[in-house]
């Protein structure tokens, strides 16, 4: 059975963008490490399930990336493997999407994502998507959250989790510091209380 694994940039007040979807914060911290990271976490992972500003921000990027001379190696093996990736995208607007591998799904439903999980194969990996992973979240359907704690201040944007409906109680499985002063931390819910 897939697990689905959800990583996010996050600022230290609880922003995975800034205003206006601005991503530049990220820049400031990448480095070797952070690198290592991107390739690790596609590892043993064959399906993308993205929102839709997520899935135009990687379709807009990484298929050129893949074939761009200028592209470093690393970058480019990066960049194939999420081209190979089955894609998998919650939108109800999107009706051709050109990336290669990807496929709508117009709208997030339990029987969708029930479906999705109990599939053979690798785990589902989902890149920002703040409200897909909200309202996946809400479904219980989350099996580990991977967050990379920035260290900025961002003051507003788009908030990680905002519009959860309850509570999910978290267990932290694992903490890294990079040395950029990002800190990744690893939280997966909590099993239920046995009666």
């Amino acid at each position: 059975m897939r697990r689905i694994v959800t990583t996010h940039w996050v600022s230290l007040d609880g922003f995975i963008s800034g205003p206006d979807d601005d991503m530049s914060f990220v820049g400031r911290t990448f480095d070797e490490r952070m690198g290592e990271y991107q390739g690790q976490i596609i590892e043993g992972r064959d399906v993308l399930l993205l929102g839709r500003r997520t899935y135009d921000s990687f379709a807009g990027a990484w298929p050129q990336r893949a074939v761009a001379d200028d592209t470093a190696p690393e970058e480019r093996a990066y960049a194939q493997r999420l081209g190979a990736m089955r894609k998998v995208v919650v939108s109800s607007t999107l009706t051709d999407p050109e990336w290669e591998h990807t496929e709508v799904w117009p709208e997030l439903t339990r029987e969708r994502v029930d479906a999705l999980k109990a599939e053979d194969g690798g785990d589902v990996l989902v890149y920002g998507s703040g409200r897909l992973v909200s309202a996946l979240t809400d479904l219980g359907a989350v099996d580990e959250y991977q967050t990379l704690l920035q260290p900025v201040v961002l003051g507003g944007g788009t908030r990680q989790l905002g519009g959860v409906d309850g509570r999910t109680d978290l267990e932290l499985v694992r903490a890294e510091t990079f040395p950029s002063g990002v800190v990744l931390l690893v939280h997966r819910p909590e099993a239920p209380a046995a009666d």
